[in-house]
């Protein structure tokens, strides 16, 4: 705590912010689906120590719901070896041993799922054990349309990039090009779920240009209040032509399925072309704010795409209560995503894509605390080119989940990461929470002002929806 911010941070007790609604709403839901995972994966093991654990962990998730849904005290947690925990309690009694629904949100969302993790951490039969990975592969499956369309993409993408198509062009016509491909692939990021998919209608240098003008892009550029792309394609694009022999971009990563499927479809395009000679992933080291990605979250995408024929027309648990039998992929389809996989398990093979977890990402305070609290961390993060920051938790990890003046510059409000950090940090982040930084004068009370956006209610509700974006850009090494 002593090295964060001044700044009050949101809590869970007032309640103009989505921190009350969290608590009080969110987070039984979430528990809730985790007793009925363990529920029904311990009913259908065999090994009676197995069922013997799984009813234990069903009881300590349903005692930590009653304790949060009645506002007791927040408890310390049992020591299940791992060093984080020493931390994570030491600041509960710096807080005052509080309440659930009045201790600050950031620190409170993160002890709610590291203590969920105990549970598991502390059995001998469960201790791998992720409850949310049903949920994470079921909505990649779900997303089978996207992921096809973007493997078609990408494929005839990496093929122009190789065969040298784009011969033809002034070295000025290809950067312009290569920039606004970077600008694509990142805004594809940003928004996981929600992109439109007709963002990337035409791949060929030739036509890329094409792109300036579609109405889908300009449609979702809109709702991205604050976007520095340009400013991180300038660094990496000057390492390239200054020659730079090796020339790392560092992802710390979001959510799971489709989100990981196109972060890295962005690793393998910066790869590709030649914006990065390395990649290194920053998954989650435990099971984290539901979706969050894990280490085998990787191994299960990239297996899902070895097989992609059995993965998607084998029948889920859904399809066959429903009693549906999915589509067949077509050859092409197949062979697109049979392309992936031999890229990625190429590139990670060969050591330009690596898989880096790191116990910080889970512990209970914000990005403030990196430099002294985790020092070899941040030492290797100055070793990258460019490091960028996915997803609403990882903003609120950067700014501290602080009560900031939403004109506050993004540079002073991420702290020891401003200034002359040694660290460039890009924030893709849509929006789903309180804090927001950077913005120009005025705009938050246009956006407060429209419908659903908070009105006088004393609520920035435009921040809670998702529909709102910024990208910003801080560069440490000048």
């Amino acid at each position: 705590m002593e090295y964060d911010t001044k700044t009050p941070q949101y809590n869970t007790g007032d309640k103009t912010s989505f921190a009350y609604v969290s608590a009080r709403d969110r987070w039984p839901v979430i528990i809730t689906g985790g007793i009925d995972d363990v529920h029904r994966a311990t009913s259908v093991a065999h090994d009676l120590e197995t069922q013997r654990e799984g009813k234990k962990i069903v009881e300590g998730l349903a005692k930590l719901k009653y304790e949060l849904q009645h506002d007791r005290h927040m408890s310390p947690m049992p020591d299940d070896g791992e060093p984080d925990i020493a931390g994570y309690n030491k600041e509960l009694k710096q807080l005052g041993n509080p309440n659930w629904f009045n201790v600050p949100w950031l620190y409170s969302e993160c002890y709610l799922y590291r203590r969920m993790s105990t549970l598991f951490s502390l059995s001998s039969k469960w201790k791998n054990y992720d409850i949310f990975a049903r949920q994470k592969m079921s909505t990649f499956r779900s997303s089978r349309p996207a992921v096809l369309e973007l493997a078609a993409r990408y494929k005839d993408l990496v093929t122009q990039l190789e065969s040298g198509t784009s011969e033809t062009q002034s070295p000025e016509e290809r950067e312009a090009a290569e920039k606004l491909l970077f600008t694509e692939m990142c805004e594809i990021c940003l928004w996981g779920n929600a992109t439109d998919l007709s963002l990337l209608t035409n791949l060929s240098y030739e036509d890329i240009q094409k792109l300036q003008g579609s109405e889908a892009r300009k449609a979702s550029e809109k709702n991205i209040i604050v976007n520095d792309l340009a400013q991180a394609f300038e660094v990496l694009n000057k390492a390239k032509k200054a020659g730079k022999k090796e020339r790392r971009v560092d992802i710390i990563l979001d959510n799971a399925g489709f989100e990981l499927f196109v972060d890295l479809i962005l690793a393998g395009y910066l790869l590709s072309a030649d914006l990065a000679t390395e990649i290194v992933l920053h998954p989650k080291s435990i099971p984290w704010f539901v979706s969050d990605v894990v280490p085998k979250d990787f191994g299960d995408l990239l297996n899902a795409l070895a097989n992609p024929q059995t993965f998607y027309t084998t029948p889920s648990d859904d399809d066959k209560h429903a009693g549906k039998t999915p589509e067949p992929l077509s050859d092409k389809e197949a062979d697109e995503l049979s392309f992936l996989f031999q890229r990625w398990a190429g590139f990670h093979a060969e050591g330009q894509l690596a898989i880096r977890p790191n116990r910080f990402w889970t512990e209970g305070g914000s990005y403030w605390r990196l430099p002294k609290t985790a020092p070899e961390l941040y030492e290797d993060l100055k070793e990258s080119e460019l490091v960028i920051f996915k997803g609403d938790l990882n903003y609120r990890k950067l700014t501290a989940d602080a009560m900031w003046d939403p004109t506050t510059p993004f540079a002073e409000a991420i702290g020891p990461l401003g200034g002359k950090s040694g660290i460039r940090t890009l924030a893709l982040r849509t929006s789903k929470a309180d804090v927001i930084v950077g913005l120009p004068a005025g705009k938050d009370e246009e956006l407060r002002a429209t419908e659903g956006g908070g009105g006088d209610s004393g609520c920035r509700k435009w921040t809670w929806s998702g529909k709102w974006a910024v990208i910003q850009f801080w560069d440490g090494k000048c």
